[in-house]
């Protein structure tokens, strides 16, 4: 099977250079009309320039692709109508969106500032709601649509000194789950990509010897898999140096307790019981969890909830 993504359009956030550049080619490489959207600020969020997008522009253009340039703040939710208008307007629709902006600033959670906080949070979660909100009603109306959120490890494992970084990255995950279900039907597929790349965010946190392992460009094969027309859905893909995993959120059997066990120390002395990983599942939706507990509180009090009864 050959991936193709000839008239589709895509646009990609933070594709001036590192991973967006890496996605930006790569889609372009295989047809699709890209708009590069890169504000040029520096890892910090500081500055602006649009010499980073032009330039990738440049090299689409130079092989043969088609692309525009954009500087929207993905921020800015106006900015991003904008750059959704602007893109429709030049090439009639959008069929692609990978979110990819976002911007460090780290340090311990008792020396970071609210403002530091709320700055990563903006352009990393809010960032990636503007663009899909923006998106969403052209996307089910047209009944077609891919959509990525940049996820991280240091989000679904934990990095020291990056609460904010990581708390933006792992929201996306609630955002991703509530949007497969909104979606689904209208054809419109959510996924997220957590990459392990050398990138201009990440180059000074990795041993130098590494870093010729983690070009982006091992990493955008499996970004392109996750906006192809057969992609997965709700797949949390790990991806780093051309390897490739699912990440996947399981729950426990657990156990159900009642009457005059339904104590906090019952719970203690049960642990090692509640985190026993044989028999763990996935919970395709919120409602699974709950219809699992109604049925295991009601199995301990031998309360029958079948209907037919």
């Amino acid at each position: 099977m050959t991936v193709r993504f000839d008239g589709r359009v895509a646009i990609v956030t933070g594709a001036g250079a590192g991973l967006g550049r890496s996605h930006a080619l790569g889609l372009a490489a295989r047809g699709a009309k890209v708009v590069v959207n890169d504000l040029g600020a520096a890892r910090d969020g500081s500055g602006g320039s649009s010499d980073a997008a032009r330039a990738v522009v440049k090299e689409i253009r130079d092989a043969g692709g088609h692309a525009i340039a954009n500087g929207a703040n993905v921020a800015d939710a106006g900015q991003v109508q904008e750059m959704v208008n602007a893109a429709i307007a030049e090439y009639g629709h959008v069929d692609i969106l990978v979110n990819n902006a976002g911007i460090l600033r780290d340090k311990t959670f008792a020396k970071m500032s609210l403002e530091d906080f709320k700055l990563v949070m903006d352009v990393h979660l809010m960032g990636s709601v503007n663009c899909t909100h923006a998106l969403w009603r052209h996307m089910v109306e047209r009944e077609y649509g891919r959509i990525v959120f940049t996820t991280s490890a240091s989000g679904l494992y934990g990095n020291f000194g990056q609460s904010n970084y990581g708390a933006a990255k792992t929201a996306m995950l609630g955002l991703m789950n509530v949007l497969h279900q909104e979606g689904h039907r209208k054809n419109i597929r959510v996924n997220m990509l957590a990459p392990t790349a050398a990138t201009r965010m990440t180059e000074e946190l990795l041993p130098p010897e590494v870093l010729p392992l983690l070009k982006p460009e091992t990493i955008t094969p499996g970004l392109l898999a996750l906006v192809a027309e057969d992609a997965p859905a709700k797949m949390i893909l790990g991806a780093g140096g051309g390897c490739f995993a699912e990440t996947k959120v399981y729950e426990t059997r657990g156990v159900a307790l009642a009457d005059d066990e339904l104590t906090p120390e019952a719970v203690m002395a049960n642990m090692a019981r509640i985190r026993d990983a044989e028999g763990q599942a996935e919970m395709p939706g919120a409602f699974d969890q709950t219809n699992k507990y109604i049925q295991m509180a009601a199995d301990l009090r031998g309360i029958s909830l079948d209907k037919k009864d």
